[in-house]
């Protein structure tokens, strides 16, 4: 095999021909494409890296918030749970003081019947007194000495 020299310069030609050709048709779009992707994938993972970070300060505002809303929800139930408490002593207060008017409403009322009773007894038992003693005597003395007497007799043995 021999080689010509003529052959092997046409070759070489024809390489850097084809090879200036490639590089002006199909390198330089092809690097331009790959530039233009890694550009798009270097602003992908810094847009995500950026987007991660916002997303990590909103976890940790989102958590700040929740332990904010459970402190602000035990907060609010204790309030509540002590307005319950005042409200139920004000009631238990009330029931007591409502009970003690009534109790001494009735004591006054069992009094006044006590009195009333005890009056309508010394009445009864004056005339009843009264009554014997006419029968007993007979118009010996008259009804106002008669009744005068039992009176002071009662006066004695009620006190």
């Amino acid at each position: 095999m021999s080689i010509s020299l003529s052959v092997f310069i046409a070759t070489i030609v024809n390489f850097l021909i084809l090879l200036v050709i490639l590089k002006k048709l199909l390198f330089k779009p092809v690097n331009n494409v790959i530039e233009t992707r890694r550009q798009e994938i270097k602003d992908t993972i810094e847009k995500t890296e950026t987007d991660k970070k916002k997303a990590e300060e909103y976890k940790l505002e989102s958590e700040k918030l929740i332990k904010e809303s459970k402190l602000e929800g035990k907060n609010i139930v204790e309030s509540y749970k002590e307005k319950a408490e005042k409200v139920s002593k004000e009631i238990v207060s009330d029931a007591h003081e409502e009970a003690n008017r009534i109790m001494e409403r009735a004591k006054k009322e069992i009094e006044r019947e006590r009195e009333k009773a005890a009056d309508e007894i010394k009445t009864e038992t004056i005339n009843l007194a009264i009554e014997l003693s006419k029968k007993a005597l007979e118009e010996s003395i008259d009804e106002v000495k008669h009744r005068q007497i039992i009176e002071e007799f009662i006066a004695k043995v009620g006190n």
